[in-house]
């Protein structure tokens, strides 16, 4: 079975002996072992989407007691304390960086 690629910059598929794709454990699955990048060729995390994502399903993020262990409660004094000396701030998106994203309101 013949498969046709192009690239829309060149050079980035020059390295052909780097498998990166894979068929996943899982039917009708494939695997990336690497960085994804939409929007942008740069990806520093292994998903960056640089625009809107629309989810029609649930994002899973497990942070309940099945995934943790040592569970205790804490000095609350101390945890008050220890945010006090946080530092916040505001700020302002620069423009150039809100009309890439797509932001209205900088």
């Amino acid at each position: 079975e013949n498969v046709s690629l192009q690239a829309s910059n060149p050079g980035q598929f020059e390295h052909d002996s780097d498998v990166l794709w894979q068929r996943g454990a899982a039917p009708e699955t494939i695997a990336y072992h690497g960085r994804v990048g939409i929007n942008t060729d740069a990806p520093d995390e292994a998903l960056v989407v640089c625009g809107n994502a629309k989810v029609m399903g649930r994002v899973m993020h497990p942070s309940d007691s099945r995934a943790k262990q040592n569970i205790r409660e804490v000095d609350t004094n101390e945890q008050l304390r220890r945010i006090t000396q946080m530092r916040l701030v505001e700020y302002d998106y620069k423009p150039q960086f809100a009309s890439v994203m797509g932001i209205k309101d900088t």
